[in-house]
This record gives structure tokens, C-alpha cells and sequence, in this order.
């Protein structure tokens, strides 16, 4: 018995009729009447799957027949996102990115990296390019260095992925990294295959002595030199990573046309205004002023987005965006105070309170827990990088860059110091680079300074300690 239905698209224009002859004004209604989630709803509405037992109440509320309604068994390749855990019915915008990276990988192009920091949509867009993919390359790979269970030595992960091409490995082989090295680059040389490698910051290391961003194990960069270098080269990689890998940087700019670098920021407002409508949580934004300005305080950030589009559409809420703001608005304002005061000349403000990233539980487990991690790993590895980024969260808005480097002098860190400090958190995403006439200007997304004010906090306890 299949687990999950879906309404087929020829019953697809009966749902609103029955919304309303039930006396459901809107999804949300209906969501509230029976205690489930907006998005199960919204699924059930636009024919995205939900589970058998949702199917079955959603339809006796709507007085429908569930086999009538009901989408006939398909087969899973024709659902692209069943094998995507990213990518989903949800993806909104970025389409003439989409375009202009199709158009590198379908050419020339054998690597494109795709940077940013956590939860920007790097995972998600990757996979979405795979779909288009499909004709070039339909075979796909994948590596996720995410996935603490696995070996993520050079070695096993090739033998890994050519067992996943069906080239069987003997247990010689897998101690012979130049030999798996040699013939998975062979490979993947005269076959075409799709490899998406996720979370590729989690092979990188880095200290003052050695560099910053760099592979833990080398057979990494040798491989990837050898893909390169390679005279024709059927197979495509994408990876996504929140450091920029600066040996693979080195490599890749020999290899102009062969390789790419792609740095990904948050949604537009209109696509912002597209996710609110996808969802179901507003059929017009506009008339919801508050998810704009939830949208723009958030600077388009898709994880915490779709978080919190998540809470509006769930228990007590239903979609009731002005009983939302009622609970969680307050936490809004005070950023827009802040950036408001900035914007008047009150640049900074070490005693503000924000809480974009913890306000809520949901946003606490699935945004500030990702987050967190970045902060422990440059605090690791980069130490007065680390000290930097909590110290200038201070700033409000955007300021010159010896603003930022005064920062280390308290810290006995000379003006070579502090540029290189500096390029740590360029490399890994946590400051954003802007010119205002021929002026250097520097700032923190929203979300990285709301989790570096409560580190900044810590921070001076620690010294004053």
C-alpha cells in the first residue's frame, strides 16, 4: 500500500470550489480545522505528495473521494526531487543563475564551486542544476562531507565513488591512493558523470603556519589538478563549500575555462515575495507587509526563511502572518531600529540585542545550530580572525576597513596580522566586501552578526577574566 497520494492535476481546479463550499475561506482555515500544518495544505492544493492519512482527512474535510482524486502510481524518476534533499517543489528564483551556470557546465567547464554561507541555498542549487543536467550527464555521483559516518580520506572516498560507477575495488587497492587516484580520474575522464560533492569545508584545515582553507589530505587537490589538467574531460563536478579551498582556487586559475567559482548571496525581494506565494503563506505579499520586512531583515537568508515560513504555517499560527508578528515581531523592529540609527548616524552598537537566529525554536534548532558550528570552526582554526568578526559586530551597518583592522591592534597583531586575519573571513563568507566611490567598505549579514554580538559577549568575559 503506497505511504503517500497526491491529487491529480485534472482534479487540481475542484480544490478552491471545495474550499469554499466548506466554508474554508482560505488554506489556513482549513489547516486550523484539523490541526496540521499549512504546507501539508498547500501541498495537498498545488498535487505535491502528503502522507495517505493527511490525503484522507484533508479530502473527507473537503467532502471529495480520495481514489477519486487520488494521482495513479508514478514512477519515481518522473518526481526529480524524490532523490534531492535540498531541491524541492518549494525552489524559487535565481533563474538567470541557473542559466549561466548551465551554460559553463554544458560547455567548457568541469568544476564549478558554489560558495556562501550556511543555509544560502548552495546544496539546493546544485541540485537543481543537476536536474537540467540530466541530458549531458544523467548518471550522478554524490559525497557528502557532512555525513560524520563515513571515511573522508582521499582513498576511501574514491573508492567510494568508483564503486558507485559499478568498478569494483579490491582491498589492495583501497590503501593505494595514487593507483584509486588514477583510475577514477580515467573514469570519469571518458564517461560522463554528474558528481555533487556537499560540505567540501569539512576536508579543509588551516593555522597561521601552514595557511588557511587548505586539504587535509592532498590526494584531494593532486585529483583535482589531474581532472583539470586532463585534455578532454566528460564528466562534470559541482561542490559546494562555506570556505573558499585555497589551494583548489590556485589550481582552478590555470584552468580558466575549465573551472568556475560561484559565490552565492540570499533571495532577491522578489524572490523573497515568490517563496511567501509558493508556500502558500500569502497569496499577495504585499498585502502581509510584515513578511517583507521579515524578508529584508533577514537579507533574503533561504534556510532561516523557509524556517520561519515553516512556524507561521504550523500550530497555533495556520498562516495567521499578523498573529505572528504579534509573538515574534518585537525581535524584527529591533533590527530595524538598529539599522534605522545607523542609517542616521548611530554606526554602532555593541549593547544590541538581536536574536535573528535563536528567537524561536525552530530557528534556534535548524539556523543558529549550523551557524554555531561556522563560528567553533574559525574559532579553531583562525583565532584573531575569530576575535575580529565578534569585535567588529559592533557596526551597525557598513564601515571603512581600518575600522575593522583597529580592532587587532589592541591585540598586538601587525598590519600583515590583520590583513590576513581579515582574508579568513573573506575566504569563509562572514563579511561582505562593498565600494562606496573608490572607499572600502565592510559589513556582517544580518544573521553572522546576531550570533557574533552573544560571541562578542563571551568574548569580553573571557579577557576581562
Amino acid at each position: 500500500m503506497p505511504r503517500s497520494a497526491r491529487v491529480h492535476p485534472d482534479h487540481q481546479p475542484g480544490i478552491a470550489p471545495a474550499l469554499e463550499r466548506n466554508g474554508f475561506l482560505t488554506q489556513g482555515t482549513l489547516a486550523a480545522h484539523l490541526d496540521i500544518s499549512l504546507s501539508t495544505v498547500n501541498n495537498f492544493c498545488r498535487g505535491i505528495k502528503v502522507s495517505i492519512s493527511k490525503f484522507e482527512e484533508i479530502c473527507e474535510a473537503l467532502g471529495l473521494e480520495p481514489r477519486t482524486l487520488a494521482q495513479p502510481q508514478a514512477a519515481p524518476a518522473q518526481d526529480p526531487c524524490d532523490r534531492f534533499f535540498a531541491y524541492d517543489p518549494f525552489w524559487v528564483g535565481r533563474d538567470t543563475l541557473t542559466r549561466q551556470l548551465l551554460d559553463q557546465l554544458q560547455g567548457p567547464c568541469r568544476l564549478l564551486l558554489i560558495t556562501g554561507m550556511a543555509g544560502v541555498g548552495k546544496t539546493a542549487l546544485a541540485e537543481r542544476l543537476s536536474v537540467d543536467l540530466q541530458a549531458l550527464t544523467p548518471q550522478l555521483l554524490r559525497e557528502n562531507f557532512d555525513n560524520q559516518e563515513k571515511a573522508t580520506d582521499f582513498a576511501s572516498v574514491a573508492a567510494r565513488l568508483l564503486e558507485q560507477c559499478g568498478q569494483p575495488v579490491s582491498a589492495d587497492e583501497r590503501t593505494d591512493a595514487q593507483l584509486l587516484a588514477r583510475r577514477l580520474a580515467l573514469h570519469l575522464q571518458k564517461n560522463a558523470y554528474l558528481v555533487l560533492i556537499d560540505s567540501l569545508e569539512d576536508i579543509l584545515q588551516g593555522n597561521e603556519q601552514d595557511g588557511w582553507s587548505e586539504f587535509k589530505d592532498d590526494g584531494f587537490l593532486s585529483f583535482f589538478r589531474a581532472v583539470l589538467a586532463s585534455e578532454s574531460f566528460q564528466s562534470r563536478f559541482i561542490v559546494t563549500s562555506q570556505e573558499l579551498p585555497t589551494q583548489l582556487v590556485e589550481a582552478g586559475s590555470r584552468y580558466q575555462n575549465f573551472w568556475h567559482c560561484q559565490p552565492l548571496g540570499g533571495l532577491s525581494e522578489p524572490e523573497q515575495q515568490a517563496l511567501f506565494v509558493k508556500t502558500g503563506i500569502a497569496a499577495e505579499p504585499a498585502r502581509d507587509p510584515q513578511l517583507l520586512r521579515i524578508g529584508k531583515a533577514y537579507e533574503g537568508h533561504p534556510l532561516a526563511l523557509r524556517v520561519i515560513i515553516g512556524e507561521i504555517g504550523s500550530r497555533p499560527f495556520y498562516g495567521n502572518v499578523a498573529a505572528y508578528w504579534q509573538r515574534y515581531g518585537p525581535e524584527i523592529e529591533a533590527v530595524e531600529k538598529a539599522i534605522a540609527e545607523a542609517a542616521a548616524g548611530a554606526t554602532t552598537g555593541a549593547d544590541d540585542k538581536w536574536q535573528l537566529d535563536r528567537f524561536t525554536r525552530a530557528l534556534r534548532r535548524n539556523v543558529q545550530q549550523r551557524l554555531e558550528q561556522t563560528f567553533e570552526r574559525l574559532r579553531q582554526d583562525a583565532k584573531y580572525a575569530y576575535i575580529l568578526l565578534c569585535e567588529t559586530a559592533v557596526y551597525r551597518c557598513s564601515v571603512p576597513e581600518d575600522w575593522w583592522l583597529s580592532h587587532l591592534e589592541d591585540w598586538q597583531q601587525s598590519e600583515a596580522e590583520q590583513t590576513a586575519a581579515l582574508d579568513v573571513l573573506c575566504d569563509r563568507y562572514l563579511v561582505e566586501v562593498m565600494t562606496k566611490g573608490t572607499e572600502l567598505l565592510l559589513k556582517q549579514h544580518t544573521l553572522i552578526r546576531s550570533v557574533a554580538l552573544a560571541h562578542l559577549k563571551q568574548l569580553t568575559f573571557e579577557a576581562v577574566g
